[in-house]
């Protein structure tokens, strides 16, 4: 089952991406912003948290799941104080950033990407 409900939400959040790709005028750029914001919000007020438990990665792997990981990082630091609050979400997403530029940069040596005229 665990399967199956990381298939459902993790489907469910990629589908809601779409309909706003395909309703909305709004550009990508601007829905993985709100993405990532919903799921902060999502997890401050205790909405995302069940998600997480549910489907696990199905959760957690979408954007959404960034902004969880970002939130719940600042709230587990807020009991040790305004810096540890500062800085929770950015050591708990620091591997996933840096994941992400590595492998954006080797990709971008191997391929030579060109910009768009």
């Amino acid at each position: 089952m665990e399967y199956f409900y990381a298939f459902i939400i993790g489907g469910a959040i990629c589908v809601i991406g779409q309909i706003l790709i395909d309703t909305t005028k709004l550009t990508a750029p601007r829905i993985l912003v709100i993405f990532v914001v919903a799921g902060a919000i999502l997890t401050g007020l205790g909405i995302y948290e069940p998600l997480v438990k549910l489907a696990n990665n199905g959760a957690t792997v979408p954007l959404p799941g960034f902004g969880y990981a970002l939130a719940k990082g600042a709230m587990d630091g807020a009991k040790d104080g305004f810096l540890a609050a500062v800085s929770g979400g950015i050591k708990d997403t620091a591997a996933g950033v840096a994941a992400a530029v590595t492998f954006g940069y080797a990709i971008a040596l191997v391929f030579s990407p060109k910009s768009k005229r």
